[in-house]
Formats: C-alpha cells, sequence, structure tokens
C-alpha cells in the first residue's frame, strides 16, 4: 500500500541495496527496510536510529526512532518494518496516534523496544513520549504500548502503560512469556526507570495483551539504572539485566511481576569511544530454551591499558548467580579495533551446549581516531554451541563517517542499542542503522536489516529486491554515569 507517500521518499527506500565492505569473513549486503517520511523542520531529516527487533516464527517486527531531535532527546515519531516471510519482504509505516506529528499529543517520542504475546496473539512497541503541543522538555511523561492484532501490518493509536504527570520517565524496555508451559503463559512486563527519582526502576505487568497494565512496581531496596531488558524464563520467572551505574545488575520475579529482587551481575570497565559517538555498556540480554540467560555489553577489560572495548558476555540461570564475564573472540586483543553497542539473540527453539546465538555490533576497524577520521562499521558474529565458539566475523555495513548520522547533545548518533532476532528457523536477522553523505543538508540515515544462516557458519541469504510494502500516512573508568539517555 502506497497511498499517500512522497515519490521521493518511495524511490529512497527502494533504491538498489547497500553493499557493505569486505572483512575476515567475507562480505554482507545491508537492505533498507524503512526511511524517515517527516518534513517538521524541528528534528533532523532524514535520519532513524536506536532500533530494536523482535522475532516468532517467520516474522519479525523492527522498530526505531524516525526524525532524531538534536538537543533534549526524541524523536517525529516511532518507525516500523515488519516481514512474515522470513525476511524476503518488509512493509513499514509509522506508528499512529503518538506524537504531534502523527496526530497525537505527544511533543517527541523515542526508546522504542517491540514483545510479542503469542497467548493473546499480539505484537506491541513500547516507548517513552514526553512533553506535550509544542512544550517539548520535561513533564509529563509517559510509558505507551502501540498493539497490532494482525502480525505487526497495522497498529492502534497506544495505550498508556505508565503516566508520570509529574516524572520524567527513561530507557522503557519490554517482553512478554512466550512459553506455553509457564505459569505466567502470556503475561507482558514493562520495564523503566524515573529520572526524576535517580533513575529508581519501575516494573509493571500487562495479562490482557497489553490492552492494560499494573501499577509500577519497584524493587526490592529501591535500586536505580538505566536500559533494563526484561526476559522470561519457561519455567515463568522473569529476569532483568541492567545497567546499574558501578556496573550490570538484574532483577528477578518468580511470582508474575507483583516483586522483584535486585542481584549483582559484573562491575564494567567501559573505554571512552572515539568521536564522541554516544555510547554506554547498556546491556543486550536474551534467553534458550531451557532458560539460560545470555547478557553482553562493551567492556575493555580484557585490552591492555583499557584502549578499546571488547563484547563481553556473562550467563545465569537463575538470575541470581552470574558467570565471569568471557571475551567474544571477535578480532584478538591486540587489534586495535573497538566494539561497542552490541545487540544479541538467542534461538529460543535451542538451549545449552547446541544453543544457536547471534551478535551484531558496531565497530571502528582503529579505536585512535578522531571526529572526521573514525570508521563507523556493523559487525557479526554467531555461535551454535553456546557461545563456546564463534564464526569469523563480517562485516555488515559501514564504514560510515559520523557527520553522516544523527547529532545529538551526547554525541553522534545510531543508538543507545541496536537488536538481532532469530526467525524462519536458523536466520538470524540483525536491525541497525545505515547512513550515507548527507545532500544539501539533509541526511540520509535509514534503519536496515541483514539475514543470516547461523547453521552454515553465518553465511548471509541475498534479499531480493522485492518491493517495500508501506503502511500509514505522515502528517506534515569510574562509576558509570545514569543520565537521562532519550
Amino acid at each position: 500500500m502506497r497511498e499517500g507517500w512522497p515519490r521521493a521518499v518511495l524511490a529512497g527506500i527502494t533504491a538498489a541495496l547497500v553493499t557493505a565492505a569486505t572483512a575476515t569473513g567475507g562480505s554482507v549486503i545491508a537492505t533498507p527496510i524503512s526511511s524517515d517520511p517527516y518534513t517538521n523542520q524541528s528534528s533532523q531529516h532524514r535520519t532513524q536510529v536506536e532500533p530494536d527487533s523482535f522475532g516468532f516464527g517467520n516474522t519479525v517486527v523492527a522498530t526505531f526512532q524516525t526524525g532524531r531531535f538534536n538537543a533534549g532527546g526524541g524523536s517525529s515519531n516511532i518507525g516500523w518494518a515488519t516481514t512474515t516471510n522470513a525476511g524476503r519482504t518488509w512493509t513499514t509505516g509509522m506508528l499512529p496516534g503518538t506524537t504531534i506529528y502523527q496526530g497525537g499529543p505527544w511533543s517527541r517520542i523515542s526508546d522504542p523496544a517491540v514483545a510479542y504475546d503469542p497467548l493473546h496473539d499480539v505484537w506491541m512497541i513500547s516507548t517513552l513520549t514526553f512533553g506535550m503541543g509544542l512544550t517539548p522538555f520535561g513533564a509529563p511523561s509517559a510509558i505507551l504500548t502501540s498493539r497490532s492484532t494482525d502480525g505487526g501490518l497495522t497498529w492502534q493509536s497506544p495505550v498508556t502503560t505508565s503516566l508520570g504527570a509529574t516524572n520524567f520517565y527513561d530507557k522503557n524496555w519490554i517482553t512478554c512469556d512466550t512459553w506455553p508451559q509457564s505459569p505466567h503463559y502470556g503475561n507482558c512486563y514493562t520495564e523503566w526507570d524515573d529520572n526524576g527519582l535517580g533513575n529508581r526502576v519501575l516494573m509493571s505487568t500487562s495479562t490482557d495483551g497489553g490492552l492494560t497494565w499494573g501499577p509500577a512496581v519497584a524493587p526490592q531496596g529501591f535500586p536505580s539504572g538505566l536500559g533494563g531488558q526484561p526476559v522470561a524464563q519457561p519455567n515463568g520467572n522473569v529476569i532483568v539485566p541492567y545497567e546499574g551505574g558501578v556496573g550490570i545488575r538484574s532483577l528477578r520475579s518468580t511470582d508474575g511481576g507483583a516483586t522483584w529482587q535486585d542481584f549483582p551481575v559484573s562491575n564494567v570497565i567501559d573505554h571512552g569511544v572515539a568521536g564522541n559517538l554516544r555510547t554506554s555498556p547498556l546491556p543486550s540480554a536474551e534467553v534458550d530454551a531451557e532458560g539460560k540467560v545470555y547478557v553482553v555489553w562493551q567492556d575493555c577489560r580484557f585490552r591492555s591499558g583499557c584502549t578499546s572495548n571488547d563484547i563481553v558476555m556473562s550467563t545465569s540461570t537463575d538470575g541470581m548467580a552470574w558467570t565471569a564475564p568471557v571475551r567474544i573472540p571477535i578480532d584478538v586483543v591486540t587489534s586495535g579495533a573497538d566494539h561497542f553497542i552490541p545487540g544479541i539473540a538467542v534461538d529460543r527453539s535451542t538451549s545449552g551446549s547446541t544453543a544457536r546465538l547471534a551478535l551484531a555490533y558496531y565497530y571502528y576497524p582503529v579505536a585512535m581516531c578522531s571526529t572526521s577520521t573514525c570508521d563507523l562499521t556493523v559487525g557479526f558474529v554467531s555461535s551454535t554451541d553456546g557461545g563456546t565458539t564463534w564464526t569469523q566475523p563480517r562485516t555488515v555495513a559501514g564504514p560510515f563517517k559520523l557527520a553522516w548520522i544523527a547529532q545529538t547533545d551526547q554525541g553522534p548518533m545510531v543508538g543507545d542499542y541496536i537488536s538481532t532476532s532469530f526467525a524462519g528457523g536458523p536466520l538470524a536477522f540483525p536491525v541497525f542503522s545505515i547512513a550515507k553523505p548527507p545532500v544539501n543538508g539533509v541526511f540520509n540515515e535509514r534503519a536496515a536489516s541483514a539475514r543470516f544462516d547461523v547453521t552454515i557458519t553465518g553465511v548471509p541469504i541475498p534479499v531480493r529486491r522485492d518491493p517495500i510494502r508501506f503502511r500509514g500516512q505522515p502528517s506534515a573508568m569510574a562509576p558509570l554515569e545514569l543520565a537521562a539517555r532519550r
């Protein structure tokens, strides 16, 4: 469906695929799956940043900020892109009823995260909104949930998960219990923090497919943190790794979200990424068929002098006891490369020593670079033995210059997180932002994806030039700082 979309937008979306550079493991084709359609002068166009995704069956739903603002955070709206045939074609559009640019009351919107509830057959996108009308900053703020009941192809106006009339919420995330054997099958859980209360972590639960949400619940001890990513285990327990100020921590609920306890995972030693690129060691988390939770983040502990970051991983079966972080061996520790902003996926039909893992990440081939010389690149590795061994890395997209991507008051931005999801069996889909040089002051930064069969050493699968379908019409070393990351 292409009604109402400008020809220029259609042409940009259906342009030739972007061919990536060659890495040790070979070259990959990155496919644009959406584009920024907005024209308001207050935000940066055309930009799409900070993607999340979730896969179930042959469906992957991706979501991302569209039209990123420079100062104060947020974007014009949240975009989405859905494939129901394991990546052959994508349908894309913008969420309705959100900001003033799409028929809603909110000034800005940020931090999209996606989940699927198989019991109620509902896809959900959780978002953070703030400011009303033309007043963009401060309270009120809200956590919203947009729902799709047709497989992620159309979306309803959002329901309110939590409204902070005098609060300033931040960094939300959502998951649903997808395990039929779980006593809490069909529960969905949203995490966020209240920046005005020192980043106090809060949780809310829905039992009706995201139509209504319970009250905000603070875990025992009122912990503070940022960027929690809840995952549900097959036994019904929920584990929420998050950045806790001096390291990675984990929340745990064994009663369907009624109460939560807090446990340490690991300290973090983070190398500041060159070029003032906006990054932080926010965790990325997933779970396998036996309930083992995998958490990754950027960390420099294995590099002499902390001169650059690796992606490190810790695991747990109960959310209380965690393994010591291990380095994912993307390259040798003397490579001089810097790795950051990871997004991990676990094939939920596998587990243990045969668990399939997929990891996308950004990196600089040379860590010691400047704003003008840094080559921002997307990489990918995978494992079919639960992370014991990993494939050779592949370059998925890039390199991009930092001047090509959205600029913010916390540095150039591709996102505080990216995502990888499994669908169609062993197919892994990293979702990320790609960029070309701006033209006449207009950016060309878009959401993109690729697909890999991880059973044959992570071989990329070519994506056909099938047209993208359109839905919806746009209207005109120290303790880690827990600053707002909207």
